[in-house]
């Protein structure tokens, strides 16, 4: 049975099950659905007298002799001789000691890697290897479409190709079908069954292609239809506080004429459709996407206002502390010149308020601390998330056990592809800002070599002490690492003290990064914000939310480690008043896809079509970067794969029209892979 747990593997070690367990594998079915990334050919099988120089061939033979060759200090050679009836051969390997307990004189084996000549000699250099029982004997990692797969938590592909061989072959696997043959048919998928043997362990490439069509099929489907039936659930739901807009629509407008700027059409369609869902008698659930500098900010002030108004609070979340006290100021400063006067209070983790100004407030913003903290809260009718994305759904499920059911606006400054948007976030309304403020500064970006680095600091210089600007330089790490291969790149605590002490001694310099307290962090951007410092060297902390208006210039450095979306987002910190500003970014390495990359970003402003970008070239993965790493997690399907995510909507929407919610007519391996969504829980409540 697939739903065997995974402590019931033979011949498992305690240690390999919590290796297993801490990836999420719990049962045979979750190490069914751990996928490979990619393939090793080894299905060229050959004689040994028939081997040539450059190969990479499988082949099988009877093992002549073992051998350890010392070199020199730490560092030594394993040969093994095979002979398969036609020719000998030695297999090289190098400091795996543990081979000479492993493989015995007179055994068989079976070998796959690259053949080289060494002198006069041909030599195999294995990449993968196995012990026969007898010299037919049925292969699992050579001789065959051999599966890689990630390996995390120290468990080698190896290991997950014999565990799930095993359930493979010895595990009953076809009753997973939850597709008619009608659809199958229609949209030329494969049975479920088959998919999952030959993801795994394919004969040939169409094989492994057809197993990763039907199984992206099946993620992008149950993403579509879970977001589908939270958003009928959601819809079914009467909100706790219905708000009068008609009512207060004059002091909206009073507040739009006395902002210092005007509205852009998109902000003021957003707003339109804001209050249109606030009027309903149903929560609203909108996700409001909008480019670095586009005014989502506004958006959610007037959703604010409009609780206020009708007699209720609201809840304004930031990720950090930074980016929630700058909303605190932000909205502090645009109600300086309005005749109403809402209480605004702030809490974090470090930030107490007491009951009563709590419950006297009208709008409260802070960090995750306004859900995980016991507080007590007075009618709540709109809350407001920022850059959480599908956490939005955790937050909620946490004010319904305090009895909330409020209008939730989740907001973005990620740029996301519409159609990747609609299908990562199906269950929520999408808004979009996509148009700037006319008065918003252009940033100019440049990618600068190495050559010019010395040139850059000289004008940096000039233009700090001349026109009184400010500098941000990115760092990818804090400190400098240890890792031969990270060697190179920047570490902002060893730039700090380079650019203080040698390149800006005159200059003051200070330096931030996330490790250090939030009290210290507050200092640091306080003194930045005050022009107090003139260039602050920092890591990716600064990515979300961060505004100094006088902040114009901005170098990041190893910004080949960076996704393009994460760039604009860090880019999206200068520019933010009038003036001018630039982007100067560098790269540890310089080859042709690296500068390509680059350069795409240096010559596009819009976020969009970075994005899109990103998602062509480098996966799903880099719109998001490590930062929101798990929120939306795909094991096989891509966000990119715009086919397959039209014909997944067209399967649910089909679907939705039989079953109308009603989840006894699913099928049950539907309900089972919608579990992880907690549709049952949400449906419950």
């Amino acid at each position: 049975m697939l739903n065997t747990p995974i402590d019931n593997l033979p011949f498992t070690s305690i240690l390999t099950i919590r290796k297993l367990r801490s990836l999420g594998i719990k049962t045979y079915f979750d190490l069914i659905n751990y996928f490979p990334f990619r393939y090793d050919d080894f299905t060229t099988i050959s004689n040994l007298s028939s081997v040539q120089e450059g190969e990479i061939v499988t082949v099988k033979g009877q093992i002549q002799s073992i051998k350890n060759q010392f070199v020199r200090s730490r560092f030594n050679i394993q040969k093994v001789e095979i002979f398969d009836g036609t020719d000998k051969i030695d297999l090289i390997w190098f400091n795996q000691y543990y081979l000479n307990r492993l493989l015995k004189q007179g055994a068989y084996i079976s070998v796959s890697g690259e053949i080289k000549l060494r002198g006069k000699k041909l030599q195999i250099f294995p990449k993968n290897y196995e012990v026969l029982h007898s010299f037919n004997q049925q292969t699992i990692h050579t001789g065959r479409i051999t599966p890689v797969y990630p390996e995390k938590r120290g468990l080698s592909s190896r290991t997950l190709r014999e565990k799930i061989y095993y359930v493979l072959n010895n595990t009953e696997i076809t009753d997973v079908e939850f597709f008619s043959d009608e659809i199958l048919s229609k949209y030329n998928l494969i049975q479920e069954d088959v998919a999952y043997k030959d993801i795994h362990f394919p004969k040939n490439k169409e094989q492994s292609e057809a197993a990763i069509n039907r199984l992206s099929f099946d993620e992008l489907f149950i993403v579509q239809l879970a977001a589908q039936i939270v958003r009928s659930n959601w819809k079914k739901e009467k909100t706790g506080y219905k708000l009068e807009i008609k009512k207060y629509e004059s002091k909206i407008k009073s507040f739009i004429s006395s902002l210092p700027f005007k509205l852009t059409n998109a902000q003021n369609n957003s707003i339109k459709e804001l209050l249109t869902d606030l009027e309903k008698d149903h929560p609203m659930n909108r996700f409001l996407q909008g480019d670095v500098g586009s005014g989502k900010t506004i958006v959610a002030t007037i959703g604010c206002l409009m609780a206020y108004f009708n007699g209720f609070q609201s809840l304004f979340m930031a990720p950090t502390e930074i980016l929630a006290n700058q909303h605190f100021n932000t909205l502090t400063n645009l109600f300086n010149n309005i005749s109403f006067n809402p209480k605004i209070s702030f809490i974090s983790g470090s930030v107490k308020q007491s009951k009563e100004d709590l419950l006297k407030s009208d709008i409260i913003i802070g960090t995750h601390a306004l859900f995980t903290q016991k507080i007590a809260y007075n009618k709540v009718g709109f809350v407001v998330i920022d850059e959480q994305h599908r956490f939005g759904v955790v937050q909620r499920a946490q004010l319904k056990e305090k009895g909330i059911n409020p209008h939730l606006l989740t907001m973005t400054a990620t740029p996301i592809p519409r159609t990747a948007a609609l299908t990562i976030y199906g269950e929520l309304d999408l808004s979009q800002l996509d148009e700037m403020p006319k008065n918003k500064a252009q940033t100019k970006t440049f990618y600068v070599p190495k050559k010019k680095r010395d040139n850059m600091y000289k004008w940096i210089k000039n233009k700090v002490l001349k026109e009184k600007i400010q500098v941000f330089i990115i760092c990818p790490l804090i400190e400098e690492s240890e890792h031969e291969t990270m060697k190179s790149v920047k570490a902002a605590t060893i730039e700090y003290k380079k650019l203080s002490g040698t390149i800006f001694p005159d200059l003051k310099i200070d330096l931030l990064h996330g490790r250090m307290k939030s009290k210290e962090k507050e200092n640091v951007m306080k003194k930045f914000k005050l022009n107090e410092t003139q260039i602050l060297v920092s890591t990716s902390v600064v990515e979300v939310g961060i505004d100094i208006q006088n902040a114009t210039i901005m170098v990041i450095e190893g910004a080949e480690r960076y996704g393009l979306a994460q760039l604009h987002q860090l880019r999206g910190r200068i520019g933010r008043g009038t003036i001018e500003s630039f982007c100067l970014i560098f790269a540890e390495k310089e080859n042709p896809k690296i500068t390509s990359r680059l350069l795409f970003f240096a010559k596009n402003n819009n976020g969009s079509r970075i994005a899109e970008y990103d998602l062509q070239h480098r996966g799903y993965g880099e719109l998001f970067g490590t930062r929101q790493h798990g929120l939306f997690e795909l094991k096989i399907a891509k966000l990119n794969d715009f086919s397959t995510i039209k014909k997944t909507k067209t399967v649910v929407d089909e679907m939705s029209n039989e079953i109308k919610n009603n989840f006894k007519l699913l099928n049950k391996n539907i309900l089972e892979r919608l579990n992880k969504y907690n549709i049952d829980k949400i449906s419950r409540d």
